[in-house]
């Protein structure tokens, strides 16, 4: 007699989500695309691989390292599989929508696939969903994104959010403005990536004045109302005070229409906003919840304005209050099939006996028929 298949081990980053997390998380996706819709945005789906040389275009470059690449047996040219969904919404915006009325509201649904994780997130496959606003650059733009997704995420019970809102091209300005270039800037913007104030100030320390706004701009990243206050007095250059004036323009447009809404403005983060031209977003669900979305302005194909916002379906299932459990009620044999049609109808499901020797409990069914009406499994 052979011995036993060995378990069959899966790639670091990559899991089988098994009952009940898998349906939870496929319901949560499509629970926040039917709040999408909600809003006027409309489901596209992108195929998983394209050719190479359209899938990194444009805002497509900066996931290019987490790309997987592959060759193309039919055509034998270079394939990526996506790592993010957002350069395939803009490519389909640019092409097969080119015509339609803009803005152009878009929301997609599915999984991607990185080459590495982080330390923080090691899943290499994950659930994405999102939206893109592409054709609007007005500042209301932006705070329509951000409070769609804010929505889409409070509609599923989750509370205790806040959206931070970050100025990621304000470090570099400053920096260029104030000739930190090449490898001077290396080490500055590794102590503002790392919030570390003390480094910060001893790198800008002789630099000037334009250089001193970045530790000053540091210390006000908090509550927007603060931080706002700091933006409107800082002595900025010009090409940093319009960084600013947008992103004042959008907080304004996000308190007209949430004024509850907590809200934070971090003035020099950058981190991970690499194609981000505008104002970049990120939600934070409550206590250990962590980001549950990141987003913001971007040029789409053609330098078109676009902003999106891109929500990570498996941070939002930690977050949100655990769906009730649909009732899985067992059908003994000779059960007649109008009672099973009845049960689905009313949203059940049905578990229908092979043979005599099924059992409710083993086949994980909560509750059973037994000739006249349901009663729960547990209770025999």
């Amino acid at each position: 007699m052979s011995d036993p298949a060995p378990l069959a081990l899966l790639p670091a980053g990559l899991v089988d989500l098994l009952p009940p997390e898998a349906e939870q998380e496929a319901w949560l996706a499509e629970a926040l695309a039917e709040s999408f819709a909600l809003h006027g945005y409309e489901r596209v789906t992108p195929p998983l691989l394209e050719f190479e040389e359209g899938l990194l275009a444009g805002s497509g470059a900066a996931v290019a390292e987490q790309t997987f690449r592959l060759m193309d047996p039919v055509s034998q040219r270079m394939m990526g599989l996506r790592a993010d969904m957002t350069p395939q919404v803009a490519r389909i915006a640019a092409t097969r929508m080119a015509g339609a009325a803009r803005p152009l509201r878009l929301c997609y649904a599915g999984q991607v696939l990185r080459v590495r994780g982080s330390e923080l997130a090691p899943a290499r496959q994950v659930r994405q969903a999102g939206i893109e606003l592409i054709g609007g650059a007005a500042p209301e733009a932006d705070a329509e994104v951000a409070l769609v997704a804010v929505e889409a995420v409070t509609r599923l019970g989750i509370g205790g959010i806040s959206l931070d809102v970050g100025l990621p091209r304000m470090a570099e300005a400053l920096m260029q403005e104030a000739g930190i270039a090449g490898a001077e800037a290396e080490p500055l913007a590794r102590a503002l990536d790392r919030k570390d104030a003390a480094a910060v100030a001893r790198l800008v320390a002789g630099r000037g004045p334009v250089a001193a706004l970045l530790p000053a701009l540091l210390a006000a990243a908090g509550p927007a109302e603060e931080a706002v206050r700091a933006l409107e007095g800082a002595d900025l250059p010009p090409a940093a005070r319009a960084i600013a004036a947008n992103a004042l323009k959008v907080v304004r447009a996000i308190r007209a229409r949430a004024p509850a809404l907590r809200v934070t403005v971090d003035p020099v983060e950058f981190r991970g906003f690499q194609y981000h031209v505008g104002v970049a977003f990120t939600l934070f669900g409550p206590g250990l919840a962590g980001e549950l979305a990141r987003g913001g302005r971007y040029l789409a194909q053609g330098d078109e304005p676009a902003t999106g916002m891109t929500l990570y379906a498996d941070a939002v299932m930690r977050a949100a209050p655990p769906r009730p459990p649909r009732r899985r009620c067992f059908l003994p044999p000779g059960t007649p099939p109008a009672v099973g049609e009845a049960l689905r109808a009313e949203g059940h499901a049905t578990v229908a006996a092979l043979s005599a020797a099924d059992d409710a409990m083993a086949l994980r069914c909560t509750h059973r028929w037994d000739g006249g009406s349901l009663v729960s499994v547990e209770s025999e």
